[in-house]
This record gives C-alpha cells, structure tokens and sequence, in this order.
C-alpha cells in the first residue's frame, strides 16, 4: 500500500504529522451491524492509499444478541500486531460494551457512545449521541443505526475522507440500500459536527491525566 506524510497522534486523539499507530474498537451486540460498520471504515481507510490498515473482527456465543466487537488499526508504518491494545476510539453501542472495554481506552483516547442504549458513562471525556433514536426518526430504520455511528466515528476521528466512506458504502451494499446508507452516515457526521472534541477534558481517566 502507497505511504505518504507521516503522522503520529496529537494530546486529543487525533493524527498529526510524525508517524503513529491509531487503534479503534468498535463494540456492541450482535445485530447491531458492528463488524458491517467496521469493514467499511477499514476499507475506506485502504482505499484512502496513504495508511496500513487491519481489521479483525470476533463474535458472541450467539449471531445476533450475543457480544460482538470489531477492532481496526491504522498506522503510516508496517503493522507488526493486528488487534487493539489501548483503543484511541472506542464506540460503545450498548451499556454492556461500554463497561466492558472503558478500562482499555488509552488516557487520551476517546469514548463514544449510543446515548440511546448507553445511559451510565464512565468518564467526561466521551461523546454520547442519540445513534438509533436518530436511525429511527431521521432514516426510519433502526437497522442503521451502525452507519450513523459511523459517521460520527468518521468525523470525530478525521481518519479518512467522508467521501470515500460514502464510495465503499455504495460498492458494499445492495444497490436498494445505499441511500438509506448514506443517509443514515450523514446523519451520524451531522450530529458529530455539534461536538467540540478539544473542549473535553484530556484524560479520560480523570487524575490519570497524562501531558502529552
């Protein structure tokens, strides 16, 4: 894969110049379209040309209700582990993944929640938006909810153009589902749009605060 400028991450998560790993798990139950949503993140950041990128992916006892969780590394460097360590993004689309891998996230790293499902929050440094109320109202399937958390993955992270999430979309999905797709991904971008990332606190443990 083509390399070009290298980044490392800034204090708040995001990628700046210098050369970085950047981890993110995306967790939830099954059904919820978690390992969908992380094929086309990690799809779109290959197609990107600039990053190695590896997604892995592992299930529940059970296709739909059980745990399910999908973990995606990017670096401007070989890739030498495939699996997450210390997320820099976690997306908790349930309270249960949320308390599951909240103690995983890196100091800096940021925690990212389905306010619909996800009512106790473990930290101050995290974004809770309403992924499947909005799915419901805005796209008039739950089913998408997975494609509005996305877009607001998308945005928050700034880890790959929109553009060309929305190209994979319209490549990975049935032709009579794309624009409910992308509807759903820019709804979830819009909603991220209101979010001030460098306005929360820098540590997400609180006095674990670490000055980068």
């Amino acid at each position: 894969m083509r390399k070009s400028s290298k980044r490392q991450r800034s204090k708040k998560g995001r990628l700046s110049l210098k050369p970085s790993r950047y981890e993110i798990r995306l967790a939830g139950s099954g059904g919820q379209g978690i390992i969908t949503a992380a094929r086309v993140l990690a799809e779109a950041i290959s197609a990107g040309g600039d990053k190695y990128v590896c997604q892995t992916q592992s299930y529940g006892p059970e296709a739909r209700g059980g745990a399910s969780k999908a973990e995606i590394v990017i670096s401007y460097e070989t890739i030498d582990y495939p699996k997450t360590m210390n997320p820099d993004l976690l997306l908790a689309m349930n309270q249960t993944s949320c308390d599951a891998y909240f103690s995983d996230l890196k100091p800096y790293g940021l925690l990212v929640v389905d306010s619909t499902l996800v009512k106790q929050i473990p930290t101050s440094r995290a974004v809770a938006l309403p992924f499947t109320d909005t799915a419901r109202k805005e796209v008039g399937k739950e089913l998408v909810a997975n494609m509005v958390a996305l877009g607001a993955v998308v945005r928050l992270s700034q880890i790959v153009r929109p553009d060309i999430v929305e190209e994979t979309l319209s490549q990975k999905v049935p032709p009579a589902f794309v624009e409910m797709n992308i509807k759903a991904f820019n709804a979830g971008m819009a909603l991220a749009s209101q979010v001030d990332v460098d306005a929360l606190p820098a540590s997400a443990f609180g006095s674990e605060e670490e000055e980068l």
